[in-house]
């Protein structure tokens, strides 16, 4: 970020808030939480003044710049809004109020959605000890751009402006994939046998693996929550981690999170990641040729209809449930059209992947337009 105005350090500009509270058993507490990456601060669930393991809570009132000391190198880093105004937080989330004359809470809330400020909270985190904690000492050496007062307010109306026709934009595009994947889903539905039948009649468990050797690379892949596909990552060499063997792709391929499969981490492997790996807690299963097709299974796989029942094949709530073994993914059950009406099916479902790949580059415009307006605002350029 080049700015045409001075880097001030933060303390300059804020003073540190500390609204104690003493926490009462049988009183309720409405805790505070603060997302990575510039996104916001948000409202945990609540906890009786009993069963909290702090001796002293603070409250957050609406301005109120808050870190979270553990997470600040992720930047969670946030300005409280009237939603979250009154929750409260630990130690662990030191809370600075904006010198109303020199700051306005809005531009630190734009402040801490770019890369700038995140790589500054990253280096002021890192320490002796390992834990990378920032402490706030160090928060305020960070330096941010800081215009008079009056251009930041008319710098902020242009950014709200701005942001207003990202999120309407973005509204729509999810609107067209909300759209597309009913269009699937209700096509495979009025194709589809009567009769449900298990995974298994459809995919066998079949994986491919390979024992790791010292200084090989391996070209890894990851897979995206919710049916957001494949994706590929840097190369691990043999010696760089703990595991004895990776699983090799093939096109065609199934693969499965087993620690996230139930959010929807499920996927058909393309034929640009054959050859590539995955660690053993990705499983892979090969479709059986006589009963489904892997292109008809790659647009059905990313559909909720799909990935949402894989919540059926685990036990617990959230991030404890269990892993998703192959034998309960392989014991869910489906209708599946015939072989011929899967190829019926194709014949529009290939015209809708095209739009589909429209969304993505779509959704991956709509990603790089904030940090773009951000760049030019914190240039003056808007």
């Amino acid at each position: 970020m080049s700015a045409p105005w001075p880097m001030t350090p933060l303390g300059e500009l804020v003073t540190s808030v500390n609204r104690v509270v003493v926490p009462i058993p049988g009183q309720t507490y409405r805790q505070l939480g603060v997302r990575l990456w510039g996104q916001g601060a948000y409202e945990r669930e609540s906890i009786d003044g009993g069963l909290t393991k702090y001796q002293q809570l603070f409250r957050a009132e609406c301005g109120d710049i808050v870190v979270n000391k553990i997470w600040a190198r992720n930047g969670s880093v946030a300005v409280v809004d009237q939603v979250v105004s009154g929750c409260y937080g630990s130690n662990e989330f030191p809370m600075f109020a904006p010198k109303p004359d020199r700051l306005d809470p809005r531009w630190m809330h734009w402040i801490t959605k770019t890369r700038d400020f995140w790589k500054q909270c990253d280096q002021k985190s890192r320490g002796t000890s390992g834990q990378n904690r920032i402490r706030p000492e160090r928060f305020l050496e960070i330096k941010i751009p800081l215009p008079p007062l009056d251009d930041q307010l008319r710098i902020i109306a242009r950014l709200e402006e701005l942001n207003s026709k990202v999120i309407e934009a973005r509204g729509l595009h999810t609107s067209s994939v909300q759209e597309i994947e009913a269009l699937v889903v209700s096509t495979h539905i009025a194709l589809s046998e009567a009769n449900e039948e298990p995974l298994s009649s459809y995919i066998d468990l079949d994986e491919d693996s390979v024992l790791i050797e010292p200084g090989v690379p391996y070209p890894q892949v990851g897979v995206r929550g919710f049916g957001g596909g494949l994706f590929s990552k840097p190369p691990v060499y043999g010696g760089q981690t703990t595991y004895k063997t990776f699983n090799r792709l093939y096109e065609g391929a199934l693969v499965l999170s087993q620690v996230k499969g139930w959010e929807g981490a499920v996927a058909i492997a393309p034929a640009s990641l054959a050859g590539c790996f995955v660690s053993p807690e990705y499983r892979t299963f090969r479709p059986k040729p006589d009963r489904v097709l892997p292109e008809y299974l790659a647009t059905i796989v990313p559909t909720q209809f799909f990935w949402g029942r894989l919540k059926d094949a685990t036990r617990g709530v959230g991030a404890r449930r269990e892993r998703t073994r192959p034998e309960q993914f392989l014991e869910l059950k489906f209708k599946m059209p015939s072989l011929p009406n899967q190829q019926r099916a194709l014949i529009a479902f290939r015209k809708i992947e095209k739009v589909r790949q429209l969304q993505y580059e779509t959704a991956a415009e709509l990603d790089a337009m904030t940090p773009s307006i951000l760049d030019r605002a914190f240039q003056d350029e808007l």
